[in-house]
């Protein structure tokens, strides 16, 4: 079975019209969007390999799956090493949400360095 190309005058050439297959729509979030950006600024190789193969969507799912996980389990993991509990958030909730944020801080800054901007 033969494919017809089409072609589309530009100037005193013809260029073929050529389109990549849809990607699936998948919802990237705010780990997989950080991501992009990185890859688009500081690794223009990998964003162009991965776009013309059709793998960036399912690539940025991933890492934004990894990420998220990543962070959660971080928080949990600072929260318990800092005595952040929910007594704390009963006891005294303005001294449990300034722990919270710096803990928060952390895990971001820990992701961040190690899977997003790496």
């Amino acid at each position: 079975m033969a494919t017809k190309i089409t072609y589309t005058q530009q100037g005193d050439y013809l260029l073929p019209d050529l389109k990549s297959p849809e990607q699936p729509k998948v919802e990237i979030g705010i780990w997989g969007r950080r991501h992009l950006k990185y890859i688009e600024h500081y690794r223009p190789i990998l964003y162009t390999n991965l776009l013309t193969s059709c793998k960036l969507t399912a690539y940025l799912a991933d890492i934004d799956k990894q990420a998220e996980d990543m962070f959660f389990r971080l928080v949990n993991q600072l929260a318990k090493q800092e005595g952040v509990t929910e007594q704390l958030k009963a006891d005294n909730q303005m001294q449990w949400v300034r722990k919270m944020n710096n803990i928060y801080n952390q895990a971001t800054e820990i992701v961040n360095s190690e899977l997003i901007f790496a």
